[in-house]
């Protein structure tokens, strides 16, 4: 009696990388979901909460306490006030224009940067064209420029083309800083978009507007959206930009730059700076927690395929 061994089909070799790119994204998430990881990352959170719960504390207590004794003594002897919000919003603090400075700061200078990425990104990724690539690396380069070394060049000539003091050499500065990231993190996004979309697009007539439109915008809301949040907090929360070609000056001002007067040795009243720094933080939690679910998506866009 004789028989006959199966023959075992060899499997390619992309199909076994592809498995263990997957058992690692297993393992990875099961050491990411383990009690240990669970239980550091409660500590991490704690850790994190604490200051920021002594924060709101603090900022709801009289002045005297606050000179008097630490944060933690609330719970011992509660004495709150809402004074501290009332001097900061409607007192000579000037923080509600100072606020709808850093509102008119941040959107312009998240919204040109993205626009001009995206455009970029595109083509980069999808328009040949010769030296596309040296031109990608030498934008990719730009990243490790620090932003120190370009303050006296462009203060210089904003000062000669006569637009220091205004929004506008806000916007543009931090539109410059934020170019090279959002390009290559955009790019690097599109390139992971199937091209069999594109090329089904393209054999349907469409040229390269509707094919971005159209085809990769809907998918890029997750890339979008992470690289807002990014540029949202960096620029809203930015001081050095902000004073070096706005000046200080109260109708260009942002609230960082009152932030720093209260802590300062040109301010005294720096019992307010703990509801400054919780009127200032509003917006940006607020954002955060808006697109927190694009967000996610968009760091982990890519990582794994499957």
């Amino acid at each position: 009696m004789t028989t006959t061994t199966p023959v075992m089909s060899p499997v390619p070799t992309k199909e076994r990388r592809l498995s263990r790119a997957e058992r690692r994204a297993v393992a990875a998430k099961t050491k990411l979901t383990s009690p240990a990881a669970s239980a550091i990352a409660i500590v991490i959170a704690v850790l994190w909460t604490v200051p920021t719960l002594g924060l709101l504390v603090t900022s709801f207590r009289p002045e005297l306490d606050i000179r008097r004794s630490g944060w933690w003594t609330a719970f011992t002897d509660p004495q709150f006030t809402v004074d501290n919000y009332n001097e900061v919003l409607y007192g000579g603090t000037n923080f509600a224009s100072l606020f709808v400075n850093s509102l008119v700061i941040t959107l312009p200078a998240v919204i040109i940067p993205i626009t001009l990425a995206l455009l970029a990104a595109y083509a980069f990724a999808w328009v040949k064209f010769r030296g596309r690539n040296v031109l990608f690396v030498a934008v990719f380069a730009l990243q490790v420029v620090p932003i120190q070394v370009t303050l006296i060049p462009l203060l210089t000539l904003y000062v000669d083309t006569g637009l220091n003091g205004s929004f506008w050499t806000i916007w543009l500065s931090h539109s410059i800083f934020a170019l090279p990231l959002a390009v290559f993190l955009l790019h690097n996004f599109m390139k992971e978009i199937p091209a069999s979309l594109v090329e089904a697009a393209r054999m349907d007539g469409a040229g390269h507007v509707k094919i971005f439109f159209q085809v990769l915008l809907p998918l890029l809301t997750p890339a979008i959206a992470a690289f807002s949040v990014f540029q949202f907090l960096w620029v809203w929360n930015d001081l050095l930009v902000a004073l070096t070609f706005a000046g200080g000056a109260p109708d260009v001002a942002p609230l960082t730059v009152r932030l720093a007067e209260m802590v300062g040795t040109r301010g005294s009243d720096w019992y307010l700076l703990a509801a400054g720094a919780f009127v200032s933080i509003v917006l940006p939690l607020a954002v955060f927690l808006g697109l927190q679910r694009y967000f996610v998506r968009g760091l982990l866009a890519g990582s794994v395929k499957g």
